[in-house]
């Protein structure tokens, strides 16, 4: 017991916790902050700057703002992302917003945080395709505006400018994109019982009853990140490669421990992709197991799922009422998480989940009236 506390309290002690300051963010829990990796004002600019550079690509045509757009609210639209040469990979990008809130980066969670996050697309052969950093590092040690950023915020230059300081800023850039104050938060943590139509409270009360999403989109009495931080194979991708996962965990693992790169392996072959957890934990629970995405301002990022082959949010209704398969004939995987089944809501129910769950755009995102447009 005195170790699991000291291990509780040695946790707590390597966060910082910034308290959000506005309404914007109403909602949402104190971001965690890395201790060896406080936020300030340069070093958040100077990870804006190295985010969008697209000089950090074999071809110099791929930042991270092309998978991860300002105005597409940090996502690009597409089933698979555009990388170098045209190349597409096997899984869709999921939003930068509110990803500082996660335990787990990827959708298999193959790093723990922001920071090495960051450190795998430029090195990705279906991304960024670089060998290895050292063009990267070349960059950031000759430019001028990078060379005084790095001296300012780090206090190093030259040859001491390192991956770990590019790493360290665009985490830091990256816990700024965060974002609450939707019409849910209002009608919830506000008591503004108007800022949800009647359809959308209707698909609230299903969303906490019968269509049990709660369960693993999470909602606290004083806030809601739309995510558990787990892992679920929910009948998506896994379902139609069953067959082969016996021969593919096999090859995976193989490959795994003669030196394969997890990171490589899972965006170059589709069906090694749709092994999920499995691919960094080698237990055979975790396959076809993927994390839970946060919902909030899940209608500004369609396709849906972590192969984007889901189209609509109608879509994502349809899929989970029917217990786990996007169409009824279709056979439920072997490995499907005990809490998928079919949920029996009519047509009518599940169009007021969509609603409700249109309720979950941020403010600043939020489509102006017609009236106020017109002015």
């Amino acid at each position: 017991m005195r170790y699991l506390l000291l291990l509780a309290l040695s946790t707590a002690a390597s966060l910082i916790y910034a308290q959000p300051a506005d309404d914007n963010l109403l909602g949402l829990p104190p971001v965690p902050i890395p201790a060896d990796n406080p936020q300030t004002p340069a070093k958040i600019q100077l990870g804006d700057k190295l985010f969008h550079d697209k000089r950090f690509s074999v071809d110099g045509t791929v930042s991270c703002a092309n998978c991860h757009s300002d105005d597409l609210a940090f996502t690009d639209g597409l089933q698979f992302s555009v990388g170098h040469h045209g190349l597409t990979g096997t899984r869709n990008a999921p939003t930068v917003l509110n990803a500082a809130y996660y335990k787990h980066q990827f959708w298999d969670g193959r790093e723990p945080d922001l920071e090495n996050q960051s450190l795998q697309p430029p090195v990705n052969p279906v991304e960024g395709g670089l060998e290895n950093h050292d063009p990267i590092l070349e960059i950031v040690r000759t430019d001028p505006e990078y060379q005084s950023a790095f001296k300012a915020v780090f206090d190093v230059s030259g040859d001491q400018v390192a991956m770990e300081h590019v790493a360290k800023a665009i985490a830091s850039f990256e816990r700024t994109l965060v974002a609450g104050n939707s019409p849910f938060d209002r009608y919830r943590f506000k008591g503004e019982t108007d800022a949800m139509t009647e359809a959308q409270v209707r698909g609230f009360m299903l969303f906490i009853g019968q269509g049990r999403c709660v369960s693993c989109h999470s909602i606290e009495q004083d806030h809601a990140l739309f995510t558990d931080n787990r892992f679920h194979n929910i009948g998506i991708g896994i379902n139609h490669v069953q067959e082969d996962v016996p021969r593919l965990t096999k090859a995976f693992l193989e490959a795994k421990y003669k030196g394969g790169d997890v990171d490589k392996m899972v965006l170059s072959d589709k069906k090694s992709s749709e092994l999920g957890r499995f691919a960094v934990t080698d237990e055979l629970d975790d396959i076809g197991a993927f994390k839970t995405p946060t919902l909030r301002n899940i209608d500004l990022t369609a396709p849906y799922m972590h192969d984007g082959s889901l189209k609509t949010l109608k879509d994502v209704m349809i899929h989970y009422n029917n217990g786990g398969v996007s169409q009824p004939r279709d056979r439920v995987n072997d490995f499907l998480s005990g809490g998928i089944r079919p949920l029996n809501l009519t047509d009518e129910q599940m169009d007021d989940l969509v609603v409700f769950m249109k309720a979950l755009t941020s403010s600043k995102f939020a489509e102006p009236a017609p009236d106020q447009a017109a002015n």
